[in-house]
Protein backbone atom coordinates (compact mmCIF):
# COMPACT_ATOMS: atom_id res chain seq x y z
CA UNK A 1 0.00 0.00 0.00
CA UNK A 2 3.22 2.57 0.75
CA UNK A 3 3.43 2.49 -3.85
CA UNK A 4 -0.03 3.07 -4.26
CA UNK A 5 0.48 6.55 -3.35
CA UNK A 6 2.57 7.07 -6.48
CA UNK A 7 -1.13 6.95 -8.41
CA UNK A 8 -1.57 10.21 -6.29
CA UNK A 9 1.88 11.59 -6.99
CA UNK A 10 3.69 13.12 -9.98
CA UNK A 11 6.70 10.18 -9.75
CA UNK A 12 10.05 11.01 -10.41
CA UNK A 13 12.32 8.45 -10.12
CA UNK A 14 15.70 10.10 -8.30
CA UNK A 15 13.04 12.04 -6.28
CA UNK A 16 11.74 9.30 -4.83
CA UNK A 17 7.97 8.67 -3.46
CA UNK A 18 7.55 11.04 -0.87
CA UNK A 19 10.34 13.50 -2.93
CA UNK A 20 7.55 13.18 -6.14
CA UNK A 21 4.78 16.10 -6.02
CA UNK A 22 1.48 15.69 -4.78
CA UNK A 23 -1.10 16.12 -7.68
CA UNK A 24 -3.93 14.09 -5.85
CA UNK A 25 -6.81 12.55 -8.40
CA UNK A 26 -5.12 14.48 -11.54
CA UNK A 27 -3.88 11.34 -13.14
CA UNK A 28 -7.42 9.24 -12.33
CA UNK A 29 -8.99 13.02 -14.02
CA UNK A 30 -7.09 12.55 -16.95
CA UNK A 31 -7.60 8.79 -17.48
CA UNK A 32 -11.84 9.21 -16.75
CA UNK A 33 -10.87 12.06 -19.55
CA UNK A 34 -9.32 10.43 -21.95
CA UNK A 35 -10.91 9.98 -25.49
CA UNK A 36 -10.76 6.07 -25.15
CA UNK A 37 -11.84 5.65 -21.81
CA UNK A 38 -15.32 4.47 -22.52
CA UNK A 39 -14.37 2.37 -25.23
CA UNK A 40 -11.28 0.80 -23.21
CA UNK A 41 -13.92 0.05 -20.01
CA UNK A 42 -16.73 -1.12 -22.50
CA UNK A 43 -13.98 -3.87 -23.91
CA UNK A 44 -12.78 -5.07 -20.52
CA UNK A 45 -16.46 -5.33 -19.06
CA UNK A 46 -17.85 -6.90 -22.28
CA UNK A 47 -14.90 -9.54 -22.11
CA UNK A 48 -14.94 -10.19 -18.53
CA UNK A 49 -18.89 -10.67 -18.80
CA UNK A 50 -18.64 -12.35 -21.90
CA UNK A 51 -15.81 -14.61 -20.22
CA UNK A 52 -17.65 -15.30 -16.79
CA UNK A 53 -20.84 -16.52 -18.29
CA UNK A 54 -19.22 -18.84 -21.28
CA UNK A 55 -16.20 -20.07 -18.54
CA UNK A 56 -17.97 -20.44 -15.18
CA UNK A 57 -20.92 -23.40 -16.01
CA UNK A 58 -18.50 -26.00 -18.08
CA UNK A 59 -16.29 -26.60 -15.62
CA UNK A 60 -19.44 -27.73 -13.59
CA UNK A 61 -20.72 -29.76 -16.21
CA UNK A 62 -17.53 -31.59 -16.85
CA UNK A 63 -17.00 -32.56 -13.47
CA UNK A 64 -20.67 -33.62 -13.13
CA UNK A 65 -20.26 -35.76 -16.82
CA UNK A 66 -17.02 -37.16 -15.64
CA UNK A 67 -18.51 -38.37 -12.01
CA UNK A 68 -20.89 -40.73 -13.92
CA UNK A 69 -18.35 -41.93 -16.15
CA UNK A 70 -17.81 -45.85 -15.10
CA UNK A 71 -15.21 -46.98 -16.99
CA UNK A 72 -12.23 -45.66 -15.09
CA UNK A 73 -9.76 -45.82 -18.36
CA UNK A 74 -12.00 -43.21 -20.76
CA UNK A 75 -12.41 -41.12 -17.18
CA UNK A 76 -8.86 -41.12 -16.89
CA UNK A 77 -8.37 -40.12 -20.64
CA UNK A 78 -10.47 -37.14 -20.83
CA UNK A 79 -9.04 -36.08 -17.76
CA UNK A 80 -5.67 -36.21 -19.13
CA UNK A 81 -7.10 -34.63 -22.84
CA UNK A 82 -9.15 -31.67 -21.01
CA UNK A 83 -6.67 -31.02 -18.16
CA UNK A 84 -3.37 -30.92 -20.61
CA UNK A 85 -4.21 -27.27 -22.30
CA UNK A 86 -4.17 -25.87 -18.93
CA UNK A 87 0.03 -26.44 -19.12
CA UNK A 88 0.17 -24.62 -22.09
CA UNK A 89 1.89 -21.16 -22.03
CA UNK A 90 0.00 -18.08 -23.19
CA UNK A 91 2.67 -17.47 -25.81
CA UNK A 92 2.14 -21.18 -27.35
CA UNK A 93 -1.44 -20.93 -26.79
CA UNK A 94 -1.39 -17.89 -29.00
CA UNK A 95 0.19 -19.09 -31.56
CA UNK A 96 -1.73 -22.42 -31.96
CA UNK A 97 -4.65 -19.71 -32.23
CA UNK A 98 -2.65 -17.69 -34.67
CA UNK A 99 -1.84 -21.15 -36.91
CA UNK A 100 -5.02 -22.29 -36.93
CA UNK A 101 -7.07 -19.18 -37.63
CA UNK A 102 -4.60 -18.35 -40.89
CA UNK A 103 -6.71 -16.79 -43.91
CA UNK A 104 -4.73 -19.08 -46.00
CA UNK A 105 -3.26 -22.21 -44.49
CA UNK A 106 -5.24 -22.42 -40.87
CA UNK A 107 -6.89 -25.94 -40.61
CA UNK A 108 -9.99 -24.22 -39.85
CA UNK A 109 -9.95 -22.18 -43.22
CA UNK A 110 -9.06 -25.45 -45.05
CA UNK A 111 -11.95 -27.01 -43.73
CA UNK A 112 -14.04 -24.03 -45.10
CA UNK A 113 -13.08 -24.01 -48.49
CA UNK A 114 -13.59 -28.27 -48.26
CA UNK A 115 -17.26 -27.72 -48.02
CA UNK A 116 -17.43 -24.89 -50.57
CA UNK A 117 -17.45 -21.66 -47.97
CA UNK A 118 -14.86 -18.77 -48.30
CA UNK A 119 -11.93 -18.32 -46.06
CA UNK A 120 -12.71 -16.02 -43.08
CA UNK A 121 -9.57 -13.49 -41.75
CA UNK A 122 -10.63 -14.47 -38.30
CA UNK A 123 -8.10 -12.35 -36.53
CA UNK A 124 -8.50 -9.55 -38.82
CA UNK A 125 -12.43 -8.90 -37.99
CA UNK A 126 -13.08 -7.71 -34.85
CA UNK A 127 -16.20 -8.77 -34.34
CA UNK A 128 -14.42 -12.37 -33.36
CA UNK A 129 -12.21 -11.32 -30.99
CA UNK A 130 -14.09 -11.57 -27.83
CA UNK A 131 -15.10 -15.26 -28.86
CA UNK A 132 -11.59 -16.66 -29.68
CA UNK A 133 -10.42 -15.11 -26.96
CA UNK A 134 -13.09 -16.38 -24.57
CA UNK A 135 -13.63 -19.74 -26.41
CA UNK A 136 -10.04 -20.62 -26.34
CA UNK A 137 -9.46 -19.91 -22.77
CA UNK A 138 -12.53 -22.39 -22.01
CA UNK A 139 -10.73 -25.03 -23.50
CA UNK A 140 -7.72 -24.27 -22.18
CA UNK A 141 -8.65 -24.13 -18.67
CA UNK A 142 -12.15 -26.39 -18.16
CA UNK A 143 -10.40 -29.25 -17.25
CA UNK A 144 -8.23 -27.95 -14.22
CA UNK A 145 -11.14 -25.87 -13.58
CA UNK A 146 -13.09 -29.09 -12.58
CA UNK A 147 -10.99 -30.42 -10.16
CA UNK A 148 -12.44 -28.78 -7.78
CA UNK A 149 -15.57 -29.53 -8.33
CA UNK A 150 -14.67 -33.52 -9.02
CA UNK A 151 -12.96 -33.24 -5.14
CA UNK A 152 -16.44 -31.42 -3.92
CA UNK A 153 -18.49 -34.58 -5.61
CA UNK A 154 -16.20 -36.72 -3.75
CA UNK A 155 -17.19 -35.19 -1.05
CA UNK A 156 -20.83 -36.30 -1.03
CA UNK A 157 -22.33 -39.35 1.15
CA UNK A 158 -22.95 -42.18 -1.28
CA UNK A 159 -25.89 -43.17 1.12
CA UNK A 160 -27.77 -40.35 -0.80
CA UNK A 161 -27.04 -42.11 -4.18
CA UNK A 162 -27.85 -45.28 -2.79
CA UNK A 163 -31.51 -44.06 -1.58
CA UNK A 164 -31.92 -42.32 -4.69
CA UNK A 165 -31.14 -44.69 -7.15
CA UNK A 166 -33.82 -47.23 -4.62
CA UNK A 167 -36.63 -44.68 -5.27
CA UNK A 168 -36.10 -44.47 -8.99
CA UNK A 169 -34.30 -41.47 -9.64
CA UNK A 170 -32.69 -41.07 -12.69
CA UNK A 171 -29.25 -39.75 -13.33
CA UNK A 172 -30.44 -36.42 -14.51
CA UNK A 173 -32.66 -36.25 -10.93
CA UNK A 174 -29.74 -37.27 -9.02
CA UNK A 175 -27.74 -34.61 -10.57
CA UNK A 176 -30.35 -31.98 -9.94
CA UNK A 177 -31.16 -33.11 -6.45
CA UNK A 178 -27.85 -34.63 -5.00
CA UNK A 179 -24.46 -33.47 -6.86
CA UNK A 180 -25.79 -30.03 -7.62
CA UNK A 181 -26.63 -28.99 -3.64
CA UNK A 182 -23.79 -30.45 -2.88
CA UNK A 183 -21.24 -28.56 -4.69
CA UNK A 184 -23.47 -25.46 -4.37
CA UNK A 185 -21.01 -23.97 -1.48
CA UNK A 186 -18.05 -24.80 -3.30
CA UNK A 187 -19.54 -22.71 -6.65
CA UNK A 188 -20.78 -19.82 -5.12
CA UNK A 189 -17.10 -19.40 -3.56
CA UNK A 190 -15.37 -19.61 -6.75
CA UNK A 191 -17.92 -17.40 -9.04
CA UNK A 192 -17.61 -15.03 -5.97
CA UNK A 193 -13.57 -14.59 -6.32
CA UNK A 194 -14.18 -14.87 -10.62
CA UNK A 195 -16.42 -11.93 -10.13
CA UNK A 196 -13.74 -10.17 -7.97
CA UNK A 197 -11.00 -10.46 -11.18
CA UNK A 198 -13.25 -9.65 -13.52
CA UNK A 199 -11.47 -6.60 -14.93
CA UNK A 200 -8.13 -8.38 -14.06
CA UNK A 201 -8.16 -10.18 -17.69
CA UNK A 202 -4.74 -10.79 -18.37
CA UNK A 203 -2.48 -8.95 -20.11
CA UNK A 204 -0.35 -10.87 -22.25
CA UNK A 205 -3.16 -13.23 -24.26
CA UNK A 206 -4.74 -9.74 -24.86
CA UNK A 207 -1.40 -8.33 -26.25
CA UNK A 208 -0.34 -11.18 -28.37
CA UNK A 209 -3.77 -11.53 -30.39
CA UNK A 210 -3.90 -7.68 -31.02
CA UNK A 211 -3.35 -6.89 -34.43
CA UNK A 212 -4.65 -2.53 -36.08
CA UNK A 213 -7.83 -4.51 -37.31
CA UNK A 214 -9.16 -5.81 -34.09
CA UNK A 215 -7.93 -3.43 -31.92
CA UNK A 216 -11.15 -1.51 -31.44
CA UNK A 217 -12.38 -4.83 -29.40
CA UNK A 218 -9.08 -5.66 -28.18
CA UNK A 219 -8.15 -2.85 -26.55
CA UNK A 220 -8.76 -3.68 -22.59
CA UNK A 221 -7.65 -1.71 -19.21
CA UNK A 222 -3.89 -3.68 -19.18
CA UNK A 223 -3.32 -3.23 -22.44
CA UNK A 224 -3.90 0.57 -22.73
CA UNK A 225 -1.82 0.81 -19.44
CA UNK A 226 1.26 -0.80 -20.98
CA UNK A 227 0.89 1.28 -24.23
CA UNK A 228 0.44 4.87 -22.80
CA UNK A 229 2.01 4.46 -19.76
CA UNK A 230 5.04 2.48 -19.70
CA UNK A 231 5.84 1.86 -23.80
CA UNK A 232 5.38 5.55 -24.71
CA UNK A 233 8.05 7.78 -25.56
CA UNK A 234 7.67 9.18 -21.87
CA UNK A 235 7.15 6.50 -19.32
CA UNK A 236 4.85 8.12 -16.50
CA UNK A 237 4.33 5.10 -13.95
CA UNK A 238 1.60 7.61 -12.09
CA UNK A 239 -0.21 7.45 -14.72
CA UNK A 240 -0.16 3.65 -14.51
CA UNK A 241 -0.29 3.49 -11.47
CA UNK A 242 -3.65 5.38 -11.16
CA UNK A 243 -5.51 3.33 -14.22
CA UNK A 244 -4.04 0.29 -12.15
CA UNK A 245 -5.64 1.64 -8.32
CA UNK A 246 -8.79 2.37 -9.86
CA UNK A 247 -9.68 -1.16 -11.19
CA UNK A 248 -8.48 -2.44 -8.66
CA UNK A 249 -10.72 -0.75 -6.67
CA UNK A 250 -13.72 -1.25 -8.87
CA UNK A 251 -12.61 -4.96 -8.57
CA UNK A 252 -13.03 -5.02 -4.58
CA UNK A 253 -16.28 -2.95 -5.19
CA UNK A 254 -17.61 -6.34 -7.06
CA UNK A 255 -16.10 -8.63 -4.40
CA UNK A 256 -17.76 -6.72 -2.02
CA UNK A 257 -21.52 -6.46 -3.50
CA UNK A 258 -21.48 -9.88 -4.85
CA UNK A 259 -20.15 -11.31 -1.56
CA UNK A 260 -22.67 -9.24 0.54
CA UNK A 261 -25.53 -10.50 -2.60
CA UNK A 262 -24.91 -14.23 -1.53
CA UNK A 263 -24.56 -13.88 2.20
CA UNK A 264 -28.39 -12.55 2.13
CA UNK A 265 -29.61 -15.27 0.12
CA UNK A 266 -28.26 -17.66 2.13
CA UNK A 267 -25.24 -19.32 0.35
CA UNK A 268 -21.83 -19.34 1.42
CA UNK A 269 -19.94 -16.33 1.47
CA UNK A 270 -16.06 -15.53 1.89
CA UNK A 271 -16.71 -13.68 5.15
Amino acid sequence: MYGAQIAFRNFVANKGIWGSQWVGLSQFIRFFESYEFWNIMWNTIALSFYQLAAGFPFPILLALSLNYVMHEQFKKWVQMVTYAPHFISVVVMVGIIMQALDPRIGIVNVLLKAVGLDAVNWMGDADYFRSIYVWSGVWQNVGFSCIIYLAALAGIDPSLHEAAVVDGASKMRRMWHIDLPGILPIAVILLILDVGRMLEIGFEKSFLMQNPLNLSTSEIIDTYVYKVGLASNVVNFSYSSAIGLFKNFINLILLVVVNRIAKKLGQSSLW
